[in-house]
């Protein structure tokens, strides 16, 4: 199936067949997304960006005391 293929078959759905499509795939978008981010998190790709907002933060806190 190619992507051509799912778009025809996705416009030809009915509003309401449409609307549960769209919250199925709403749903699998999500839980992907989390798998994605669970995963970098794990391989510590996120660590730099964790540590930059730590330090921002304190940055921050520091300029209003």
């Amino acid at each position: 199936m190619t992507v051509e293929d799912l778009e025809n078959a996705v416009s030809k759905l009915s509003p309401d067949q449409f609307a549960k499509f769209r919250d199925w795939f709403e749903a699998f978008d999500a839980a992907r997304f989390d798998q994605k981010i669970e995963r970098d998190a794990k391989a510590g790709k996120l660590d730099r960006l964790a540590d930059q907002a730590l330090a921002d933060f304190v940055k921050s806190r520091d300029r209003t005391h």
